[in-house]
């Protein structure tokens, strides 16, 4: 067993300094001051006292996080299924200057730049319309299809658990309703497509509804290009009636202004006169380059030797008349040098040469005749034509405003004429595209019917309920457990008491032995109170035994001026927070280190002490303070040996009245005094202080008081409030016991850890020897 020194020891002498009995130790005084509570406890953890709390009641939690999944599960059985048809389509872009529509629509909606996310925008928004959800209604005609409604597990619980089916609705309400609050129409971000999804009680009529919502869609589409192109044409037939109107206007202006003036055109563009003096205008030209050529060889004529003439010389007639000339010349010389000039040969010769020269003289006077009369021709057709010319340029003269005026009804005729055209061209395209019906809408993916319910989600509702209740759970733990005032783990005596905390005492409930019993199969009785003031003698080697020897080595090591306290009181605010116990197993683990003890049972109104140690209450400790006797030099009586060795008790004594008024008498402080000669430790177990002042006095003339505080039972404000009357008493008080702890009901695992290695550690050594 592990025990503390024996007095021989030089342990035993370090524990204990030295033994003096000069009285009371000097009280410490001073005004106790409580921690503040509300600074939301910044100093005992934060976060990690949440965590705490939680791990504390991690029961609690669990338990109503699973009420909120079951709610959750429960609330979804009565509710009706839902399915939801999905359908996608593409939206093309659209060529709006189609056979040069763009140019003939006069109802042009936007720039000419093309902005996708926009004209998609557009399209979402006529999908939701009211009017095209309107002719989907009627396209359906609900009220004549059956309604196709899928047995789903939801069914089956519903009919396990007995809950009454949901209320049928009218297929035309739910297309309606489903139409105006479930439609969902969304694009996809960066691309062309459209998702439609559509919520109905029906799969068949959520698949039904979706495909005909994108039929009707793309008919609506078609229809209302097709309209625009019908009224673009319609548009362009009136305007081309109007211009027809106007061009016979403006040609009948123009016709009977060229009457009424007398004006006359050869064509579209010149009048009569205009064409004539053009006419002249050429010949008179023309006439005068002729006078001035003919002239031209004249003036030569006369000037010049007749046979340098161009005319002569290209004459060809005269050419082979010079040609035979010349022949005869060289006959002539060829027959001069043989005969004599009188030859006849020669005679001939000369006379065919004379005959040819006489020839060819006339001939030379022939041409410079002709020239002549050519010049004289010349001059007289240029006078004639400048008469001429000069008659019509006079006559122009005077049609000129005229034929101004005539240009401009013929422009204005023109201009209509080549409006008319172009209507005309248009009118003839605008019945093309009309007649040609594409789409620029495309089905991705078709709407079927879902196999199974998409909402309510029995999975779903249960993680929600899950998590509300752990939210709710979260909430009611941290209230309670603000709301729960009471001292609960080790740690906060000293925080809330400012007090050291010389030891915890855990509950028998979580003794690790306790628990292995269980699991073997036994089932150990719970101890009683009496049992429980005894374990450091009757359960050595267990861990409630251990935890009163620690309470005592932080009693011995809290010496003050080389001494420790030899006379203290064990006080609680309340009563059954375990002062008894700790006193009766502290006196019996100072009896283990061979101290003379000595327990005072202090409660005179309800004594236990020698029902714990099985002694008689008479005489006791009312009764000695009754005696006028004096103490000094002679025994007391009452004071009764235990079956443990060194261990005196002095029980209460004879009950009466006015106990209360026992100790304020001077006999006490006597009897303090001389039992301090007789014992080395006097314990003294009080009544509760709060409801009597015994302890308040008690502890005056004792060295030091302990406070007891039961776990989750002494609340901080009744401690506070004894702390605080300790201190106004003056009295010192070395530090608190938490008592009746158990580590399994809060965070601290750790202690409940090191309680479970030891009882390992004390098993094997038993088991071992």
């Amino acid at each position: 067993m592990n025990q503390l020194p024996s007095p021989g020891d030089p342990a035993h002498k370090a524990l204990e300094p030295q033994f003096t009995h000069a009285g009371p130790a000097p009280a410490r005084t001073g005004y106790f001051e409580p921690p503040p509570q509300d600074s939301d406890q910044a100093a005992s953890g934060g976060l990690l006292e949440y965590w705490r709390m939680l791990r504390r009641r991690k029961g609690t939690l669990l338990l109503i996080a699973f009420l909120g999944a079951l709610a959750g599960f429960l609330l979804t059985l009565p509710q009706t299924p839902v399915y939801q048809a999905r359908l996608s389509l593409e939206i093309q872009s659209v060529n709006e200057n189609f056979l040069n529509m763009r140019d003939n629509n006069p109802t042009e909606s936007g720039s000419g730049a093309y902005y996708p996310e926009y004209d998609i925008q557009t399209q979402v928004r006529i999908l939701q319309s009211r009017s095209l959800i309107e002719r989907v209604t009627k396209k359906l005609d609900l009220d004549n299809r059956p309604l196709i409604v899928n047995e789903s597990r939801l069914s089956a619980w519903r009919k396990a658990l007995g809950l009454p089916a949901p209320k049928p609705v009218s297929l035309r309400e739910n297309a309606i309703a489903m139409a105006a609050g479930n439609l969902k129409v969304r694009a996809q971000t960066n691309t062309r497509l459209i998702e439609i999804l559509c919520d109905s009680t029906s799969p068949n009529l959520a698949a039904d509804f979706a495909n005909t919502l994108a039929n009707e869609f793309i008919d609506q589409n078609l229809e209302a290009r097709w309209q625009t192109t019908q009224r673009t044409g319609e548009w362009l037939t009136r305007q081309m009636e109007e211009l027809k109107i106007k061009l016979e206007k403006s040609e009948e202006a123009m016709q009977a202004y060229a009457r009424a003036t007398g004006l006359l055109f050869t064509s579209e563009k010149d009048n009569l006169t205009e064409q004539k003096l053009r006419q002249l205008q050429e010949e008179l030209s023309k006439a005068q380059a002729d006078r001035i050529a003919k002239q031209s060889k004249i003036e030569m004529a006369s000037t010049t030797s007749p046979d340098s003439l161009p005319d002569v010389l290209d004459d060809g007639s005269l050419k082979d008349v010079q040609a035979k000339l010349i022949d005869l010349c060289r006959q002539l010389a060829e027959l001069s040098s043989t005969y004599t000039p009188a030859h006849f040969k020669v005679k001939k010769v000369q006379a065919q040469i004379a005959t040819l020269e006489s020839a060819l003289e006339k001939e030379r006077g022939n041409i410079i005749r002709r020239i002549r009369n050519d010049f004289q021709t010349a001059t007289r057709r240029e006078k004639l034509l400048a008469a001429d010319y000069a008659t019509h340029a006079r006559l122009f003269s005077e049609q000129a405003a005229l034929v101004s005026h005539y240009n401009i009804l013929k422009r204005e005729v023109d201009t209509n004429r080549q409006l008319y055209d172009h209507m005309l061209q248009r009118v003839k395209e605008a019945g093309i595209a009309s007649a040609l019906r594409a789409s620029n809408i495309r089905v991705v993916d078709a709407a079927e019917p879902p196999r199974g319910p998409y909402k309510p989600s029995p999975f779903m509702n249960s993680a929600l309920g899950f998590l509300s209740g752990i939210f709710i759970g979260v909430v009611f733990i941290v209230m309670r457990e603000r709301a729960d005032r009471t001292i609960r783990e080790p740690g906060e005596a000293q925080y809330f008491l400012d007090l050291s905390e010389l030891g915890i005492i855990p509950s028998a409930d979580s003794d690790p032995t306790r628990r292995r019993r269980l699991l073997q199969g036994h089932r150990p009785e719970s101890a009683t109170p009496d049992q429980l003031a005894l374990v450091t003698r009757d359960r050595k080697p267990s861990v409630m035994a251990e935890s009163f020897r620690t309470v005592l080595t932080s009693i011995l090591f809290s010496s003050q001026n080389g001494s420790r306290p030899h006379v203290l009181v064990l006080a609680s605010a309340y009563p059954k927070e375990g002062k008894t116990t700790c006193v009766s197993n502290l006196a019996i683990a100072l009896t283990e280190i061979h101290q003379r003890v000595l327990l005072i049972d202090g409660d005179m109104r309800r004594p236990r002490v020698h029902e714990i140690f099985e002694l008689e209450n008479k005489p006791g400790l009312g009764d000695l303070l009754r005696q006028p006797t004096p103490l000094d030099g002679l025994p007391i009586a009452g004071i009764r040996e235990t079956k443990i060795p060194n261990l005196f008790v002095l029980p209460a004594g004879t009950p009466g009245p006015g106990v209360s008024s026992l100790v304020y008498s001077d006999r006490f402080p006597e009897l303090i005094k001389r039992l301090r000669n007789d014992f080395d430790t006097i314990l003294i177990d009080t009544p509760p202080m709060l409801q009597m002042a015994d302890a308040r006095v008690m502890g005056r003339q004792a060295d030091a008081v302990i406070l007891v505080i039961r776990a989750n039972q002494t609340t901080r404000d009744s401690a506070q409030l004894a702390r605080q009357r300790l201190a106004d008493d003056g009295t010192l008080v070395l530090g608190a016991i938490l008592n009746d702890w158990n580590p399994k009901h809060t965070a601290s695992y750790g202690y409940y850890k090191y309680y479970d290695h030891y009882h390992h550690y004390y098993g094997d050594k038993k088991e071992k020897s």
